[in-house]
């Protein structure tokens, strides 16, 4: 069956970073788009990074733009999310996700990303 197993989260200070991992398995991982989501206390998931399945493009929420980077290695089937100069509004639960057959959605557990001094 589809897994997404997200790590890396954890307490950073502010202008800190931190390196999240999201581990795919059950599907063919090179065939798909892959998206970071995030959900602050109180606040909607919204859509931070999305990396095609060639990782020839990306796209960004503006709120990361400059600061965080979506990769992918398909040989190791895991999307990365590099996050620079972190802000205490980052911290939220950072989900990996993705989407089979147009329509089936999966998401990981979530990782927990605090930003604070």
């Amino acid at each position: 069956q589809v897994q997404l197993v997200e790590s890396g989260g954890g307490l950073v200070q502010p202008g800190g970073s931190l390196r999240l991992s999201c581990a795919a398995s059950g599907f063919t991982f090179s065939l798909y788009a892959m998206y970071w989501h995030r959900q602050a206390p109180g606040k909607d998931r919204e859509l931070v990074a999305v990396i095609t399945r060639t990782g020839s493009s990306t796209n960004y929420a503006d709120s990361v733009k400059g600061r965080f980077t979506i990769s992918r290695d398909n040989a190791k089937n895991t999307v990365y999310l590099q996050m620079n100069s972190l802000k205490p509004d980052d911290t939220a639960v950072y989900y990996c996700y993705t989407q089979i057959g147009g329509s089936i959605k999966y998401w990981g557990q979530g990782t927990q990303v605090t930003v604070s001094s």
